[in-house]
């Protein structure tokens, strides 16, 4: 295992309202026992604690860099387990109710494999909440050197997400105006790195007004796509699928 090449994590820190605003669409999906693959400095695993109804999570992080801050920000936290780990045991050892990747499958090279992981380790009925960057012509400098592999279409994520064997709830595009500042950043001004000053900026004037417009319509293109998926859970034999409550 190696160090995390990126250099993200820490700028997205200070965005609260964007992580609330994606946790707003993951939370009626998100079960007790809970896995998060490559859940980085854990930003987002804080919030899973704090807003959902979650009494298990399992965070997964190969980085050897990170893992060390995972175990330092969580040490008190009994309903917190770490693995050091791609992810590769997960089916094996974990029974998820939900299983959430923000941010992480762009970075995995055969995606397919991760997700066939991620559809193994749940629990009949169980989901599978996934935020990746979108539409692939805005794939730049920032992409490069955060590691990213992929930014994704529709029809890309849908495609990989049924292959897995699962089943497709909801897809949709969030973050309309981060394709111009996205595009601006990482195509024209070849940026390398986010400011934390301008995230914070964006997140503390934009991201409010922005998550509600789009709570109402889901705009027709965006920097990020939302994905959540059902695992199959049949019922006397008729195929029937159920949603956690």
């Amino acid at each position: 295992m190696a160090g995390y090449p990126g250099t993200e994590l820490d700028a997205l820190a200070v965005a609260r309202n964007y992580y609330r605003a994606i946790l707003a669409y993951f939370t009626p999906y998100v079960g007790r026992r809970v896995v998060e693959v490559g859940a980085g400095i854990g930003t987002f695993s804080d919030f899973l604690l704090k807003c959902t109804k979650v009494t298990e999570l399992t965070l997964i992080e190969p980085s050897d860099t990170l893992f060390p801050v995972l175990q330092h920000r969580f040490s008190g936290e009994t309903r917190v387990k770490i693995m050091h780990s791609y992810g590769e045991h997960l089916s094996g050892s974990v029974a998820a109710d939900s299983v959430v990747l923000v941010n992480v499958l762009e970075h995995v090279a055969d995606d397919s494999a991760l997700l066939r992981v991620a559809h193994s380790a749940l629990v009949p009925g169980g989901s599978l909440l996934v935020f990746v960057p979108a539409v692939p012509c805005l794939f730049g400098t920032l992409d490069k050197h955060f590691g990213h592999c992929r930014r994704y279409t529709k029809a890309l994520l849908s495609q990989r997400v049924l292959k897995a064997g699962l089943r497709l709830v909801r897809l949709r595009y969030f973050n309309f105006p981060g394709v111009v500042t996205w595009f601006l950043a990482s195509r024209v001004l070849k940026r390398r790195a986010l400011g934390h000053l301008d995230v914070w900026l964006y997140d503390r004037w934009m991201v409010p007004l922005i998550s509600k417009l789009e709570r109402w319509q889901e705009p027709p293109v965006g920097q990020s796509l939302i994905a959540i998926a059902l695992k199959q859970e049949t019922r006397g034999g008729r195929g029937e699928t159920h949603q956690l409550p």
